[in-house]
């Protein structure tokens, strides 16, 4: 059965896919950002999540006229999913970029529980690993890198998704919902592949996010089994692909391009050093859009 969900963020370049794909499951979806989403069935609140009573007001609305003439208040929402953010360094002034993001994710997910939203997604980031923003070289501690790698981002993004992650477990801790964070990678759509034979002709290219990514489409699937998945508390999953960006086996390409960084399993034929294996095994998540597909001479 379809639920009712609040999406922040759903204007930008992933929600612009995600949103569609939990319509297409059934789902209702009301989309809280600074501009609207083009998309069917989707009405925006324009909405400063920076703004506690905003934030309060805007998970405890009528999605649309259809439900104002069925009279009544508003009907509850069954989660919520927070990726509005100020996307990556750079964009603002750190200080600034760290004090939206952070705010921004306490508000909703603090409005969340206290309206009695008993599940929040929240979109976490793989640079809280503390390398795809470092500054110089940096190598990772450990391969696969698993939710289990000690967390120490060196940049002020990455620290504002770790700061969002203890707010969620912080909340959890209290009230006992559901709040999962999705440590993401780098997010491909299908455009992107074109640039895919380039990183793949210089290996150290993609080293800062340890040779992975996540198709939008399949990180879809990663927010809507979330969604359906309960009883889990806080958890974290890293929202990433099967397999490494490389035209050979993981364990060979890591010897040669990461030969400072030791393994502490052996990685399965051409299995990502950013690991997806929790995803899989506790949210049952199947990939379907592998890079090899949309990359010719590789499929």
């Amino acid at each position: 059965m379809g639920k009712r969900i609040a999406f922040t963020g759903g204007s930008g370049k992933v929600g612009r896919t995600v949103v569609p794909y939990l319509i297409e499951r059934g789902h209702k979806v009301l989309n809280l950002d600074l501009k609207p989403l083009d998309a069917p069935g989707v009405s925006t609140v324009v909405v400063d999540l920076a703004d506690s009573g905003e934030t309060f007001n805007a998970l405890s609305m009528h999605f649309g006229f259809d439900d104002l003439r069925r009279g009544g208040s508003p009907a509850p929402l069954d989660a919520v999913v927070h990726f509005a953010a100020i996307p990556r360094i750079l964009m603002r002034p750190d200080n600034a970029m760290f004090a939206a993001n952070v705010l921004s994710t306490y508000n909703v997910v603090e409005a969340a529980v206290k309206l009695g939203i008993r599940k929040v997604i929240i979109a976490s980031s793989i640079t809280a690993y503390g390398v795809c923003f470092a500054e110089g070289d940096r190598d990772y501690t450990g391969f696969p890198v698993d939710e289990g790698y000690d967390a120490d981002p060196t940049d002020s993004y990455g620290l504002s998704k770790l700061v969002g992650e203890k707010i969620a477990r912080s909340f959890v801790s209290r009230t006992g919902a559901d709040i999962y964070a999705l440590r993401i990678g780098v997010v491909i759509e299908p455009a992107d592949y074109e640039r895919f034979p380039s990183a793949l002709a210089d290996p150290l290219s993609r080293k800062r996010d340890a040779w992975s990514y996540i198709d939008v489409r399949d990180l879809a699937q990663i927010v809507d089994l979330c969604i359906e998945k309960d009883g889990l508390g806080f958890q974290v999953f890293n929202a990433t692909n099967d397999e490494i960006i490389a035209n050979e086996p993981t364990t060979s390409f890591l010897t040669k391009h990461a030969p400072h960084t030791p393994r502490t399993r052996e990685l399965e034929s051409s299995e990502a050093p950013m690991s997806n294996r929790k995803a899989r095994e506790v949210l049952g998540f199947r990939e379907e859009h592998n890079w090899r597909k949309y990359v010719p001479g590789f499929g």
